[in-house]
């Protein structure tokens, strides 16, 4: 038997509805012909009678009734699907794979998922803790979707990338110690130091501002994980020189002073992703969420 056609059970299914072909022919917009021709295939494939042709209502068999309660399930079944289908490709249901490092997790990516869960409840984000480097990578590789990277970086074949937010680098010690107002490359050269991994773009971009004074320190200790690094500073471990995110304020890290830098630093953030005709729906959805968060340069 052919596989059966959704247009013959919705005509079935309208016929036992309304009662008679004309009443259905006219419902579903089809000529009488196309009508009865829709029933003659079903009952062919069935090898059995569908309908009852009374003189005023036809009325279904046992097999055309239990046809039309299937009919019924798989018409719903179908709608249900194209309707999935549909708010996938408007992107008001999907999953999207991005990568960030740990302090954009802890302080503004929390904000942008609230605030993507709030217009598009559909979408699922699956966050993966990495490097800029690797996240470029990643994504040229296509097992992600969009990248928090830390900018300037290597330009990657059709990966696009705009700038997001910029954050002040900032040097965080102890409270105990006395420091100057202004923390210079000089004075800080002399302390107990907490890098970032020699991976990692903070690692480059603390260093450059360390060399440009004509300092190289080294650090007592070297991890990936600013909330970790915060904690040594607050321990009185050593001092650090983390990006302080215009919603962090001093209070929130107890024995810890937070102090600008002297000459300046800045970290930038950008967003990577592929074009946007390369793009599905949910991907194109967290991006103007995260348009939202964007800081103008």
């Amino acid at each position: 038997m052919r596989e059966l056609s959704l247009d013959q059970l919705k005509t079935l299914i309208s016929i036992i509805d309304l009662g008679t072909f004309s009443a259905a022919a006219q419902a579903l917009h089809l000529a009488q012909p196309t009508v009865s021709l829709h029933i003659s295939e079903l009952e062919t494939r069935i090898n059995a009678a569908l309908l009852i042709r009374g003189s005023k209502r036809v009325l279904p068999t046992a097999a055309g009734a239990l046809l039309a309660e299937r009919g019924r399930r798989l018409l719903r079944d179908a709608d249900e699907a194209l309707k999935l289908v549909r708010q996938q490709v408007q992107g008001g249901i999907g999953r999207v794979r991005l990568g960030t490092s740990t302090g954009i997790v802890v302080h503004i990516l929390p904000q942008v998922l609230d605030k993507l869960g709030q217009n598009y409840p559909g979408i699922d984000v699956e966050v993966s803790i990495l490097g800029s480097g690797e996240t470029m990578m990643r994504l040229a590789q296509g097992s992600l979707d969009i990248g928090l990277v830390a900018t300037p970086q290597v330009p990657v074949r059709d990966i696009l990338i705009s700038h997001w937010r910029s954050d002040p680098m900032m040097a965080f010690l102890p409270t105990r110690w006395q420091a100057p107002k202004r923390i210079t490359p000089e004075w800080l050269a002399q302390q107990a130091l907490i890098f970032n991994e020699p991976s990692t773009h903070m690692y480059h971009l603390t260093m450059a501002w360390f060399a440009e004074a004509g300092y190289s320190p080294r650090a007592k200790i070297e991890l990936n994980y600013t909330e970790a690094m915060k904690s040594l500073v607050s321990a009185g471990y050593g001092a650090a020189v983390l990006p302080m995110d215009h919603a962090e304020t001093a209070g929130m890290h107890p024995n810890t002073q937070i102090l600008p830098l002297k000459p300046s630093l800045m970290r930038h953030i950008g967003i990577a992703h592929r074009p946007l005709p390369a793009i599905d729906g949910a991907t194109r959805n967290l991006l103007q969420v995260l348009d939202l968060f964007r800081q103008v340069e």
